[in-house]
Parts: C-alpha cells; sequence; structure tokens
C-alpha cells in the first residue's frame, strides 16, 4: 500500500511550535495550496491543508519559515480522533510530513515579511542570532554596487563576490 503525499503551498501562519511532556518538539501549521484551475468567476481558489512536524525538523521548519513562506512538504496522509471538552468526537486529518523544502531565497523572504510587517526584530533578519547569513559579504552571490552600474553591453559574473573578474574555466573542468 502507497500512502505519499507532496504538497506545495504558502503558510497561513507561523508553526506553532510546541513540546510534549518528554520533551519532543512538535510543529503544526496550514498549508495553502492552490488549484490547478478556476472557477466560474475567474478566480483561483485554494485548499488549506493541516499539517503536523516532529523533532528537530519541527525546529528547524518553525525557524527558518513563516507566515506565507513557500515550501514544499513530502509525507503521508493521517487520520485521528479524539473526544473534545464537550465528551464529542471530533477526528482529523492532516499530514504527517517526513521532508521540507524551503522554495524561496532568504532575501525573498525577508521582502515578504517586512512587507507584511512580521519581520523578527530580535534576530536582525537573520535565523539563529550573531551570524553573517544577513551580510552582502557573507553572501558570495549577492552583486556588489560596481557591478549593478555596468552598462547593459558588459555580463556580468553573478558568481563574484565583490569583484569584476571572470572565471577561467578549462574544457577538463566540465563534467561533460
Amino acid at each position: 500500500m502507497i500512502n505519499r503525499v507532496v504538497l506545495i503551498g504558502r503558510l497561513t501562519r507561523d508553526v506553532e511550535l510546541r513540546y510534549t511532556q518528554s520533551g519532543v518538539a512538535v510543529g503544526s501549521f496550514t498549508l495553502a495550496v492552490n488549484r490547478n484551475f478556476t472557477n466560474a468567476n475567474g478566480d483561483r481558489e485554494a485548499d488549506f491543508i493541516n499539517a503536523v512536524i516532529w523533532r528537530k525538523a519541527a525546529e528547524n521548519f518553525a525557524n527558518f519559515t513563516g507566515k506565507g513562506a513557500l515550501v514544499a512538504i513530502e509525507g503521508r496522509l493521517q487520520t485521528r480522533n479524539y473526544e473534545n471538552n464537550a465528551g464529542q468526537r471530533v477526528y482529523v486529518t492532516e499530514v504527517s510530513v517526513d521532508n521540507f523544502s524551503l522554495l524561496e531565497s532568504k532575501a525573498d523572504s525577508e521582502r515578504r515579511r517586512a512587507q507584511n510587517g512580521s519581520a523578527d526584530q530580535g534576530q536582525n533578519g537573520s535565523f539563529g542570532g550573531n551570524n553573517n547569513y544577513g551580510s552582502a559579504a557573507a553572501d558570495p552571490f549577492a552583486s556588489n554596487s560596481q557591478s549593478n552600474n555596468q552598462s547593459a553591453g558588459q555580463n556580468a559574473n553573478p558568481f563574484a563576490a565583490n569583484t569584476n573578474s571572470e572565471i577561467d574555466i578549462s574544457d577538463d573542468d566540465l563534467p561533460f
């Protein structure tokens, strides 16, 4: 039997990270997944799918994502039930996440958070405190002002950090 789910969508809210009594991290979230077609009015509808992620993956997912983040998740569909405070049986169907991928760059994520007004104030836009991930000097793919001001006829090297030098590649370096 096969029970695999792969979804790509945006988080509807920040991941709700909690810990069990034994200290195991569990994150719950809802993913908005666009449908492939439009309705009669020409509007695109979305499905809102509940998901749960466990242990270290839950902590990482909660730390590196936020409301509106574009992510891919892979897991299995599971159904559980419980009795609520009113004594009624409640059935829950959700995706139990095994793997996830972040599908937008850190710059796009920070830009979206700034527009939504939900940027983490205490971390200066970086994930995890005092690191250089948020600085352009630490990003080898960041273009400097010198390469941004080149004329349209010149090709800038997108992999050079703070230089305009070309990369010398011989035929022996190519994999084919």
